[in-house]
C-alpha cells in the first residue's frame, strides 16, 4: 500500500474515531457537555431502547471503545464492526425523519457507521498499532466474526426497540436527541 493511502486511512481513522470517542464519552461520563450515564439511560428509555441503563452502557462503550480502537488502528475489524453496529441502532431511531440531519434524519449516524464499517473491512494501513503488532488482531476471521456478532447484536437491539414501540411507546418513534445529549448517535 502506498504511503498516500496509509495517510488517508490514518486521517479517516482519527476523524471517525475522534467523533465516536467524543459522543461515547458524552454518554458514559458527561464529557463535552453530555448527559452522562444516567441522563443517557433516561434518553434511551424515552427512545424505546429498553432497559435504558444497559442500552446507554452498550451505546457508550460501542462508541468510546470502537472510536478509540479505530483511531489507534488496533483490532480494526472489531472496532469498525462495533462502531457500525452501534450506529445501525442510531440510524433506526432517526430513520422516520428521513435522510438529512437538519430534519433529525440519519445522515450523520449513517455516515459515521459506513466509514467505520469501511475501515473495519479495508484495514488500518501502515500507521497503526495493528501494523506494529503484525496484524495479530487484524485477520480475516476476526473481521468475519466481529461483523457477524455486531450485525446480530444490532438486530436484537433494533428488534427490541420495535417491539417496545409496537407495545405503545409512541414517544420513541424518532426525532431529535430524546434527552441523550447528542444528535449523531443516540444508541
Amino acid at each position: 500500500m502506498s504511503h498516500r493511502k496509509d495517510l488517508g486511512l490514518l486521517a479517516l481513522r482519527l476523524a471517525v474515531g475522534g467523533v465516536l470517542f467524543a459522543h461515547g464519552t458524552q454518554k458514559l461520563f458527561g464529557w463535552f457537555g453530555g448527559p452522562g450515564i444516567e441522563g443517557t439511560a433516561q434518553g434511551m428509555e424515552q427512545m424505546g431502547f429498553t432497559p435504558g441503563r444497559p442500552s446507554a452502557l452498550a451505546a457508550g462503550l460501542g462508541e468510546t471503545g470502537g472510536g478509540t480502537l479505530l483511531a489507534l488502528g488496533l483490532a480494526t475489524p472489531a472496532a469498525g464492526a462495533a462502531a457500525a453496529g452501534t450506529m445501525a441502532s442510531a440510524v433506526s431511531f432517526h430513520l422516520p425523519n428521513g435522510f438529512f440531519a437538519a430534519n433529525g434524519g440519519f445522515e450523520s449516524a449513517g455516515l459515521v457507521g459506513a466509514v467505520a464499517a469501511g475501515l473495519g473491512i479495508a484495514g488500518p494501513g501502515r500507521y497503526s498499532l495493528d501494523h506494529a503488532t503484525c496484524h495479530v488482531l487484524d485477520r480475516p476471521w476476526v473481521a468475519a466474526a466481529a461483523f457477524a456478532a455486531s450485525a446480530a447484536a444490532a438486530s436484537v437491539v433494533i428488534g427490541r426497540r420495535q417491539a417496545a414501540l409496537a407495545a405503545g411507546g409512541d414517544d420513541a418513534r424518532g426525532g431529535g436527541s430524546g434527552g441523550s445529549g447528542d444528535d449523531t448517535a443516540e444508541s
